[in-house]
């Protein structure tokens, strides 16, 4: 068996992006993850000690979010590098991370990047 903790849809202010009005005046974002991690012991307990929380997801994703990068690469390499420091135990996962109106010219729902690790 195979368990993951989702955040589904964070949505959220923020400065990324290497065109200047981008740093001025921000976007909004919308945020996916999905942590994999042993589950046994919360299936046996019903511990929060048991599982991973993500109320402590949001938060690391709401403040990586919060430091301005050119790149949702590096945003999300930082929000990877937060769960594996805070959640040892995590044992890999999945980000999306969407600009919803990126500074192109076409008419999309979004623009993102999808990291596996």
């Amino acid at each position: 068996m195979k368990c993951c903790v989702e955040v589904n849809g964070l949505k959220m202010h923020a400065f990324h992006g290497v065109m200047p009005e981008e740093r001025a005046t921000g976007n909004l974002y919308t945020v996916d993850l999905s942590v994999v991690y042993p589950f046994e012991e919360a299936m046996r307990s019903d511990n929060l000690n048991g599982t991973i929380n993500y109320a402590l997801l949001c938060d690391i994703i709401r403040h990586e979010m919060l430091i301005p990068s050119d790149l949702l690469e590096h945003a999300a390499g930082r929000i990877i590098a937060s769960i594996q420091r805070e959640f040892p135990e995590c044992r890999g996962g999945k980000i999306r991370i969407a600009k919803t109106v990126p500074p192109i010219d076409a008419v999309v729902d979004s623009c993102a990047v999808s990291i596996e690790w």
